[in-house]
């Protein structure tokens, strides 16, 4: 089997952390490495990575596409699964993740996204979440669409073959949000995209303090403007939730 790096881009992350690294712990295999990126946090993000055991490096520039380039130069693992440090992986992800990529035709895979917080699941979000694989290529990228390309986006935990990866060019470091939807479209040109039918838990922490109707605004705006063309500045219109 295909060894597997989990590489968890962070920015002040020391609240989800520890309940992230607690969920690692009960992945059953575990994965060859487990690698965090930080971009320059101040709080306790870094400590908590590495008391845990975590390999640790400091990124040379922050912002998620400039970290997860980083990641995946040094990362150790045949296949990458970015996973955002809010994210929670099913027990068995390293079987599902190796076993998906063993077919060669799938170039890039991620689970499907389930936004639970202290309430429970956020159904309308999470559907929306679903759909939203669909409805954002039809609308910004079209030609792609009628060929079977979905969208993945960052609370999937996309996972990839490193070689490939770096053959594509990895992410545009210009992007700290939208960074995961171009790296879709690139990986296009090697084969497939898929989403498994298996849920990993995301937290609803954004919505919870937006509010359901404005968080998803959001989300929509950010990614039309991504689709118009913007790069730069797409972070300002992206609150910093954590």
């Amino acid at each position: 089997m295909s060894s597997v790096t989990i590489l968890i881009p962070t920015f002040k992350e020391e609240h989800a952390l520890p309940e992230t690294i607690e969920t690692l712990r009960r992945l059953d295999p575990q994965p060859d490495e487990i690698l965090l990126v930080d971009g320059g946090s101040k709080d306790a993000t870094v400590a908590i990575a590495q008391e845990a055991g975590l390999r640790v490096l400091h990124s040379p520039r922050k912002g998620r596409g400039a970290q997860i380039n980083f990641g995946v130069a040094n990362a150790l693992g045949e296949i990458v699964c970015v996973l955002h440090a809010d994210t929670h992986p099913p027990a068995d992800a390293i079987s599902v993740i190796q076993e998906t990529m063993s077919d060669r035709r799938i170039a890039l895979a991620s689970f499907m996204p389930r936004l639970v917080g202290p309430k429970g699941t956020r159904w309308g979000s999470t559907l929306h979440n679903f759909i939203k694989t669909w409805y954002a290529p039809l609308l910004t990228r079209p030609h792609l669409f009628v060929r079977g390309v979905r969208l993945l986006f960052g609370d999937h935990a996309m996972f990839f073959r490193r070689e490939d990866f770096i053959a594509i060019g990895g992410c545009d470091e210009r992007l700290v949000v939208m960074e995961e939807a171009g790296l879709c479209i690139n990986f296009t040109q090697l084969g497939r995209t898929r989403m498994v039918r298996r849920w990993i838990r995301t937290s609803d922490r954004r919505i919870a303090k937006l509010g359901s109707i404005k968080a998803n605004y959001i989300y929509l705006k950010v990614g039309l403007m991504w689709a118009a063309g913007v790069r730069e500045g797409l972070v300002d219109h992206y609150p910093d939730i954590r």
